[in-house]
């Protein structure tokens, strides 16, 4: 298994997912503005009715302004939360459609040592919590900023003394909140780990279910999976309790400041500081920063919760994909490459022309290794092999030729090494001595892709997608049409799969 060291992501690591929504984003920070200007001039506008009122004047006009900006204020907030939902869902979707491409291009001792259900566990539950990072952390943030920075000059204006002693209590119960929101980030961590490893242990006896049945063993799997939910519930509720402070004190410091400035406020209106006015728009102005604040401090919970997943993401995406250097694009396989036939049996494996007869293979554009008839099709010279991961060498100087146009058996017991041959083939794994030459070319001087091309590979378990007969016969072929799938039925004694039902090549495998 790869080992990547993966620095602690932070802010900047999110960038690169948010950089093809950034016309989405920028539309989210006009709206997010506009917004914020029209709620900081209600306060103002409310201060000009009470002041009116007091004196005699009309206010018609003004609370018909007023109530235009309560308007506009609420359609701009509901087009900016669809904006940045879109925004969030095609950062989700972006992210699992690279993470997807990105798992199944991983080598295949990757496969062997990691477990499917983590992976999984990734690509699903991780990737949803970035949402929250876009909906209700970074943009939560930045909007409660901006609200934040205009009310506090709207409070210093109307008095700066009110505003020192207001601040000094909002100050006191943000940095408590701030203490345990900073413990969210590993904990979540965590929590996303264990369930990664419950998802395994679900897709472990899931992918089991006949041999588990057959061994009458579902209670013992049960409480294996039951073990895994436990552990991913207690450290779900390690987040709970960090997130079940977080919220309290946030609430403690909107009543407490509220009622700071009322008693304050209330002495400084008695003693001819300020007017009635101004402190009713002191009042609107100091929920304008601290519900903006207690948001914030949430989304700061959010926000560190989604860089956690963002880490186990980014775990995955910094692993080095199969042939890094190699890999290129290539057409799909051409009809004249070369086959291994891998029953695995226990009797052998076959190594064959695709055709069965005396023509060698014809390389595809010229990619890959030509081989003429009577020639080697496949020579093992001296090839050694160990598994990654420091195992036991598992073949020794093995050495034979494959003569084009022929079928060669390789039978011994199970565990002999016939699959791993076949999987040195198809370059699954990587010699570890002597070389392995197609065509008398060395496969290691080959791209896959080009290698892949010319081969056909049958596993031993030869497992069936999900989805119908045709999709399954097009996955190496993707351009095959009607005939050609109907022919290779035909081949290998399966044209009976699309003459029992009326779906044909439709039928549910």
């Amino acid at each position: 298994m790869t080992t990547v060291a993966t620095r602690r992501v932070g802010l900047s690591a999110l960038l690169p997912y948010l950089r093809d929504h950034r016309r989405l984003l920028l539309g989210v920070a006009v709206l997010s503005l506009l917004g914020a200007g029209a709620s900081l001039a209600q306060p103002l506008l409310t201060r000009t009715v009470l002041d009116s009122v007091s004196a005699s004047k009309p206010v018609a006009a003004v609370v018909a302004l007023l109530v235009g900006l309560l308007v506009v204020g609420a359609a701009l907030e509901g087009a900016r939360n669809y904006l940045l939902q879109r925004t969030a869902e095609g950062l989700v979707l972006g992210t699992r459609r690279r993470l997807a491409g990105h798992l199944l291009r991983l080598p295949i001792p990757e496969y062997d040592q990691r477990r499917t259900g983590d992976l999984l566990s990734r690509v699903g539950a991780d990737t949803t919590l970035l949402r929250a990072v876009v909906t209700s952390g970074l943009f939560e943030m930045v909007t409660g900023a901006v609200m934040v920075v205009g009310a506090a000059t709207a409070m210093i204006l109307l008095d700066p003394l009110l505003f020192g002693v207001t601040l000094l209590g909002v100050a006191a119960g943000l940095s408590v909140a701030l203490v345990f929101a900073r413990r969210v980030r590993g904990l979540a961590e965590q929590a996303q780990a264990r369930i990664g490893e419950m998802t395994s242990a679900v897709e472990r006896a899931i992918s089991a279910a006949r041999t588990i049945r057959a061994s009458r063993a579902e209670q013992r799997e049960t409480e294996t999976v039951t073990v895994s939910a436990e552990q991913a519930y207690a450290a779900g509720l390690r987040v709970a309790r960090v997130q079940a402070v977080v919220g309290p004190v946030g609430t403690i410091t909107v009543q407490g400041a509220f009622l700071l400035v009322l008693g304050f406020g209330g002495a400084r209106v008695a003693a001819g500081a300020i007017t009635v006015g101004d402190l009713v728009a002191f009042i609107m102005f100091l929920f304008f920063l601290v519900v903006p604040l207690g948001q914030a401090l949430g989304a700061y919970t959010q926000l560190q919760a989604g860089l956690g997943a963002l880490q186990r993401i980014q775990e995955v995406l910094d692993l080095p994909v199969e042939g890094a250097t190699d890999n290129r694009a290539t057409e799909n396989p051409a009809t004249g490459g070369r086959v291994v036939d891998g029953r695995g049996t226990g009797t052998g494996v076959t190594v064959r022309d695709r055709d069965g007869g005396a023509a060698g293979a014809v390389p595809q554009r010229g990619r890959g290794p030509a081989v003429t008839p009577g020639g080697a099709a496949l020579e093992f010279d001296r090839v050694g092999f160990r598994y990654p991961g420091g195992g036991a060498t598992v073949l020794h100087d093995v050495s034979f030729t494959v003569p084009a146009g022929t079928r060669t058996a390789l039978v011994g017991p199970s565990g002999a090494g016939k699959s791993t041959l076949l999987a040195l083939v198809e370059r699954f794994y990587e010699v570890t001595a002597g070389s392995l030459r197609v065509g008398g070319m060395d496969i290691r001087d080959l791209p896959r892709d080009a290698l892949r091309a010319q081969l056909g590979y049958v596993e031993q378990e030869a497992p069936v997608l999900a989805g119908t007969l045709r999709q399954n016969l097009m996955l190496t072929a993707p351009d095959a049409d009607a005939d050609r799938l109907l022919a290779a039925l035909d081949e290998v004694n399966l044209t009976h799969l699309v003459t029992r039902t009326d779906d044909g090549l439709a039928v549910q495998v």
